[in-house]
């Protein structure tokens, strides 16, 4: 998702020291965006990485099948999860 797709209506203040400011102003310029387009961007990209690894994975051809294998097998017998189950629950 791109910053420019929706229109801004909301703010996000943040503080950084002298040398950090500096150093994100110089990235801005070399990449030709004002800071708040340069930050925008790369936490956009940031906050979809970090989502994306709690969302989905991927695997090798080999691993998916071993996977759907796994998936197939018959659920076996859990007697301690069955007790424990049957068990009143701590909060009610």
């Amino acid at each position: 998702m791109s910053a420019a797709i929706h229109s801004k209506s909301e703010r996000i203040d943040v503080r950084a020291s002298t040398p950090v400011k500096q150093l994100l102003q110089e990235a801005a310029r070399v990449a030709h965006k004002n800071v708040s387009e340069f930050l925008l961007d790369a936490g956009i990209i940031a906050a979809n990485q970090t989502l994306a690894d709690r969302t989905r994975f991927e695997l090798s051809a080999e691993k998916w099948l071993a996977f759907q294998i796994a998936l197939d097998q018959p659920i076996g017998s859990k007697p301690k999860l069955k007790k424990l189950l049957a068990e009143p629950a701590l909060l009610g």
